[in-house]
């Protein structure tokens, strides 16, 4: 079921007159960035960002499906807000993301107190949908979009680093996944939209960008289907160069890379690139050839070392971070056992892990060989536990050297620290003031001598 919504003009008086609103994200990065840019249509609307969620006028939760708890955890932030409803029935609850479009009409049946449902696709139609929800309606709004070229202006969470979408959707049919059929196919931004986005950026003081995709190496590839007057083959390698060289960028970052499509003209063009920091977000999701080829993932474990190795040969400092899924359908012992093999063998710097979730309408799902929840628990257990060993011996690397920093923030746990990145990704801390005295301002790059080492974060004093 889809809504037809029009627009509608806004009273000059109603939009200054919006009240607050709130946001929480569920999920990965490109939900953040769609919060980011529907927070920023809120604001232009005239809503303003309220103290705390008890209090805001405006609800929205930006939601993921990647696994059950997610979804469970939005259901139960959602019952909160529905008995709130029943005292303040001026509230607008706005479910949005991932969650939204796998589940459409039935939330409304489950929490009929939600004002708008939205798929994904529509995060730049949020004005155009809230003022149907203003003009008394229950919209649900599920429809596959085409989605237009992001003309509104992100509300970004910080001022210096900005996430910088430049494909949606994803064509690829992993078993176990849910996305292709939440976020759409893939739609790529033509590379003068991304390059005069992030020169706005860059203009208002931002330091870092990172772009962003569901599977971001398979950038431009609708655009070589025929469908669009480019001349050459639009690629990420392309796109790389096109953007280099934007006065003001000091750091280019993408995530996240399929092995598929991670190609060594990528390497190449990465390792020539001196803003393009050495740090690659390569997802393995598992060490046996056996549950990759059950995952139709496309690629095997050799062909995936190659990938590594040959990063690790033109870029020895780089940071490999990845994910896996252990207790896939079917996952003997010692098909785990591979995937802690390669997490061994290959030294990653970081891996996010889960459990195997079963998600609806993905093939995996109606598998009968599903393994029970004490085996998915220690599994991750046990996979967690050599993920944070191995991360720290990678962290050794850094002792006493001295590491270029971009500062992004004061540490909030300890406000006479600032926080910030190397160029490899680690978070680093360190203090306000250098040894002379001298005070650093956030978006300052500087050296920084690597004293205390974590598994996931360094600590050091100011050169």
């Amino acid at each position: 079921m889809t809504a037809s919504i029009t627009p509608t003009k806004q009273n000059k008086s109603i939009r200054n007159h919006r009240g607050s609103y709130w946001i929480t994200t569920f999920g990965c990065q490109m939900n953040k960035a769609d919060s980011e840019r529907m927070s920023g249509i809120l604001q232009q609307m005239g809503y303003k960002l309220a103290d705390e969620e008890l209090k805001a006028d405006l609800i929205l939760y930006n939601t993921c499906t990647i696994r059950d708890s997610a979804e469970q955890k939005v259901y139960s932030y959602l019952g909160r807000q529905a008995r709130r409803k029943q005292s303040h029935p001026n509230l607008k609850i706005i479910i949005a993301g991932c969650l939204a479009q796998q589940e459409g009409e039935s939330i409304l049946r489950r929490v009929p107190e939600i004002d708008l449902v939205m798929g994904p696709q529509h995060a730049n139609r949020l004005e155009t949908l809230l003022n149907q929800v203003d003009n008394g309606h229950q919209v649900l709004a599920t429809d596959e979009q085409h989605i237009f070229e992001d003309i509104t202006t992100a509300r970004r969470d910080s001022t210096i680093c900005g996430w910088i979408n430049i494909i949606y959707g994803c064509n690829e049919r992993c078993t176990y996944c849910v996305v292709p059929s939440v976020r759409g196919k893939e739609q790529s931004r033509t590379p003068q939209a991304i390059k005069n986005e992030i020169k706005q950026l860059a203009k208002i003081g931002y330091k870092e960008i990172t772009l962003l995709g569901q599977n971001i190496d398979a950038y431009g590839r609708d655009f070589n289907s025929g469908e669009h007057n480019f001349s050459g083959q639009i690629t990420l390698s392309y796109l790389l160069e096109y953007i280099h060289d934007i006065e003001g960028i000091e750091r280019i970052r993408f995530a996240t890379s399929h092995p598929r499509y991670f190609t060594k003209e990528l390497i190449d063009v990465c390792a020539k690139l001196p803003k393009v920091c050495e740090h690659f977000h390569i997802p393995f999701q598992s060490g046996s050839n056996n549950i990759l080829k059950k995952m139709a993932r496309g690629y095997t474990i050799e062909s995936y070392k190659e990938i590594i190795n040959y990063i690790k040969k033109l870029m020895p400092e780089s940071s490999i971070t990845a994910d896996a899924i252990v207790a896939f359908p079917g996952e003997t012992l010692n098909q785990f056992e591979e995937t802690l093999s390669i997490i061994e063998d290959l030294k990653f710097d970081l891996v996010n892990t889960a459990a195997y979730s079963p998600r609806p309408n993905t093939p995996a799902a109606k598998w009968p060989n599903q393994l029970p929840e004490e085996v998915k628990i220690d599994r991750l257990r046990e996979i967690n536990n050599l993920v944070e060993k191995t991360a720290k011996e990678r962290n050794l690397r850094y002792k006493n050297t001295y590491q270029e920093i971009l500062i992004e923030n004061v540490n909030i746990k300890n406000t006479s620290q600032l926080m910030g990145r190397t160029r490899t990704n680690r978070l680093t801390f360190f203090p306000r003031l250098s040894k002379d005295g001298r005070s650093q301002q956030i978006g300052d790059i500087v050296k920084v001598k690597i004293e205390d080492i974590r598994p996931f974060s360094l600590t050091g004093n100011l050169e």
